[in-house]
């Protein structure tokens, strides 16, 4: 069997690859809409494993699994012996020779990188500290359905530089469109991967100034979990950063707005803009559910059958 294809960061997919993957969410969308099975992955089995809390992650490849004709396992940081100390390494051999494909909700992307470097199935990352690449893919597929090619196009993203900023900084190099990151002093997004991106992202202090024409605004929560006992002070900060009408009227006539949730209302967001008749919040947090069917079957497509 070849050696397995892992989702640890966007820039695991090529330009091509994120275009095919997008198009084939959008078919798989399309298809539960009209109510026609698509058991693709019929007889796969999904580790879900979990050391940071979720909803839309694990009811979006759980479903999506179902969907698709296998089945997922839910698992705990408590529920495995990595609770107790297991090395990583040693737990990866044993889930991946009985499972197809893995997904890992965790702290640190260090753990993740060990966990695929041992195993002998694909492995997701549905999240780490560092990067959230799934939810770009869902965001990639909603800007897709509703204004076309994202290259070209001009995007800010609003608040703390966290996971979700990165894996929107890999977004944008990778496909190449303009990113402006409106943070304060202090939040900024890692330094080495704002080198890595070069010309495509740049910070910028002023959100006013930095929301004007784009075609695109993303937000998120201002403090992540673990940040729980910095809400106070990164509210007070990150208060000017709040995505709301007034920055919204200096974007483009026809921007979009995004917000991966879950979301503080009257915080990173305005109550107006949540509740706005015509936002694809809502869309892009269903899409979570067809991007990641489409990434599985990818992935195990990438698999040669046993010989």
């Amino acid at each position: 069997m070849t050696e397995p294809k892992h989702f640890l960061t966007l820039m695991d997919l090529s330009a091509n690859e994120i275009h095919s993957l997008i198009k084939r969410a959008i078919e798989l969308k399309s298809l539960r809409d009209q109510g026609r099975p698509h058991k693709t992955l019929e007889g796969k089995v999904l580790a879900m494993i979990f050391t940071k809390a979720s909803t839309r992650t694990r009811v979006s490849f759980e479903a999506g699994m179902a969907q698709l004709g296998g089945s997922a396992l839910f698992l705990s940081g408590q529920d495995t012996q990595l609770g107790r100390g297991e090395p990583i390494a040693d737990t990866a051999k044993v889930i991946s020779s009985m499972v197809d494909i893995v997904m890992i909700r965790t702290f640190s992307h260090a753990d993740v990188e060990s966990f695929a470097a041992h195993s002998r199935v694909p492995v997701i990352n549905g999240l780490t500290d560092d990067h959230h690449p799934c939810q770009i893919l869902a965001d990639l597929q909603t800007y897709f359905e509703t204004r076309g090619e994202i290259s070209g196009r001009r995007v800010c993203w609003l608040g703390d530089g966290n996971n979700v900023c990165h894996s929107w900084m890999n977004a944008a190099r990778r496909l190449d469109f303009e990113l402006v990151v409106a943070c304060p002093e202090g939040y900024d997004p890692d330094a080495k991967l704002l080198s890595d991106c070069g010309n495509h992202v740049r910070v910028e202090r002023d959100p006013t100034e930095a929301v004007k024409g784009k075609d695109l605004l993303i937000t998120d929560v201002w403090a992540s979990m673990g940040q729980e006992h910095e809400q106070t002070a990164r509210g007070t900060r990150l208060a000017p950063y709040q995505l709301n009408r007034r920055l919204l009227d200096k974007a483009a006539p026809d921007a979009l707005y995004m917000h991966c949730l879950p979301a503080h209302r009257g915080e990173e967001i305005s109550e107006e803009l949540m509740d706005s008749p015509g936002t694809v919040i809502w869309q892009e947090a269903e899409n979570r559910l067809h991007a990641q069917k489409a990434l599985m079957e990818m992935l195990l497509a990438s698999r040669s059958p046993l010989g």
